[in-house]
């Protein structure tokens, strides 16, 4: 009998808050990948995943730091991936969410999973290089998960209007980013929004040409020779899929040091190409955290996929038998591992 296919999800920035604290110890603890990872970071006199996740408190100033918050969100997510019950899933593909690009790579075998840490903790730091600038998080969906064509024109117009740059299209919501300046002149020139603008702590004008420094760091710093073909299809975020025969590894470097850092991150492509090409019995989102499965289900309602119209109806499929299992969602994990 055929087992369930699935695709992967990677999580990206964002996701490993107070809640995620100890994330590592609950469902990694003694992984010999861990021990590799703080004794990477150990050799360049930076502070273990182990005693960051340890913390006896979450701290906003330390964790949200792109040094910080990447590798270990990077470390929760792989490890997760590693978790998975090869026995239970056949895995199709594997995506990712802006950072979680970088996972995605590891996950899928492009890049080894000690070079896949490498790539995000260097990235955590590359991410930082960049001209003035930041991100906010706009939300279309309104309460049935659904978006208002009007509405998302109305924005678009009102970013133009301001040199306000598309970050990450993400479901219903649209992370845009530039400069202060300009992020607070299109707040006030906004549409009512279902929800207020959200301006994101610690972080930079990602996935935009402002992000030309991290980009030029990352070229001079993570050799092409670390790239090779994925043995699982890789979805990247345009949509474009990396299937092993096909993938240029030096074609692959470029797209991850170059587009990949300096345009837009189309993860409602991704997922919609997931879905598309693949047609998964599940989708596996790796921890930490589950605040990804909500653009993941505003997808879902935008394509109508499994007849799911409405947050309602994704919630009503969710309690039956979840096509969206969510490793860093109690309840949910044990259906990924067991």
């Amino acid at each position: 009998m055929a087992k369930p296919t699935a695709v992967v999800v990677c999580p990206g920035r964002g996701t490993y808050n107070a809640p995620e604290l100890g994330y590592l110890a609950r469902h990694h603890g003694g992984n010999p990948w861990l021990a590799r990872f703080d004794a990477l970071r150990a050799e360049v006199g930076k502070p273990a995943l182990t005693a960051l996740d340890g913390a006896a408190k979450f701290d906003p100033a330390v964790h949200l730091r792109g040094d910080v918050a990447a590798p270990l969100i990077h470390a929760c997510a792989y490890l997760d991936y590693l978790a998975i019950a090869r026995d239970k899933f056949d895995i199709v593909a594997v995506t990712g969410n802006s950072m979680g690009w970088y996972t995605a790579l590891a996950c899928a075998g492009a890049v080894s999973g000690e070079h896949g840490f490498a790539i995000a903790d260097a990235m955590g730091v590359n991410s930082q290089n960049h001209a003035p600038g930041g991100q906010s998080v706009l939300v279309l969906a309104g309460d049935d998960w659904r978006v208002d064509p009007a509405l998302e024109t109305a924005v678009l117009a009102a970013m133009a209007r301001h040199d306000v740059l598309l970050s990450i299209r993400l479901g219903g919501m649209l992370v845009v980013a530039g400069a202060p300046e300009a992020l607070a002149a299109l707040e006030a020139d906004l549409p009512p929004l279902p929800r207020p603008p959200l301006r994101l702590a610690g972080h930079g004008p990602f996935h935009t040409p402002l992000m030309a420094a991290s980009a030029s760091a990352a070229r001079s710093q993570l050799p092409v020779e670390w790239f090779g073909a994925p043995q699982i299809p890789l979805i990247d975020g345009r949509g474009a899929i990396w299937r092993g025969p096909e993938t240029v590894p030096p074609a692959l470097w470029d797209y991850t040091f170059g587009h990949q850092i300096l345009q837009s991150y189309d993860f409602t492509a991704a997922i919609t190409v997931a879905l598309r090409e693949f047609a998964p019995d599940h989708l596996i989102l790796l921890g930490p955290g589950e605040t990804l499965g909500g653009a993941i289900g505003q997808v879902l309602v935008a394509r109508k996929w499994l007849d799911i119209s409405s947050r309602n109806g994704f919630v009503a499929l969710q309690g039956e038998d979840a096509f969206l299992i969510g490793m860093g969602r109690p309840g949910q994990r044990e259906h990924a591992i067991q």
